[in-house]
């Protein structure tokens, strides 16, 4: 495997800094994206300042808690407002 350098339509990219609202929302969902035992597909994220807000629906309640959990997590988050809940999808 060969690893190139990341560019940009031939130059560099621009490098957004974690103060950014798009930036702090990009990280949090990527690392949603990536935790274990954690499937946050319906799961929204949106910031303001450095306070972020999780909201739509996870299958357990302990996903709604490793979901705050990683936000959390993240470097430049303050506060986490939790509103995720548990799909009632598969029951029934």
């Amino acid at each position: 495997m060969i690893f190139k350098k990341r560019t940009f339509f031939g130059g560099e990219p621009e490098r957004v800094p974690a103060n950014e609202p798009a930036e702090l929302e990009r990280r949090v969902a990527h690392v949603l994206a990536v935790a274990p035992g954690l499937d946050a597909v319906d799961v929204t994220v949106t910031s303001t300042g450095n306070t972020v807000l999780l909201c739509g629906t996870v299958a357990t309640e302990e996903e709604i808690t490793r979901a705050e959990e990683a936000a959390r997590a993240v470097d430049g988050v303050a506060e986490v407002v939790n509103r995720i809940g548990v799909s009632k999808r598969g029951t029934g």
